[in-house]
């Protein structure tokens, strides 16, 4: 009987363990952007011709 009992508890602690774990926790604000600084080294500049993404260089074949 002492067995049932000390295998009702342990169950019920890991269940018990287990809901807690899925509730939800507060998440911290994200950090407001300086208004008025601008965002160097975020945008790819100088990267590809303005306008144009890069792609894949042409196959050319003689036909």
């Amino acid at each position: 009987m002492l067995k049932f009992v000390i295998l009702g508890v342990a169950s019920l602690a890991f269940v018990g363990t287990a809901v807690a774990a899925d509730l939800p926790r507060p998440q911290p604000q994200p950090v407001a952007a300086p208004v008025g600084k601008y965002p160097l080294g975020k945008y790819p500049v100088g990267k590809s011709p303005v306008g144009k993404y890069p792609v894949a260089a042409p196959v050319v074949t003689k036909g």
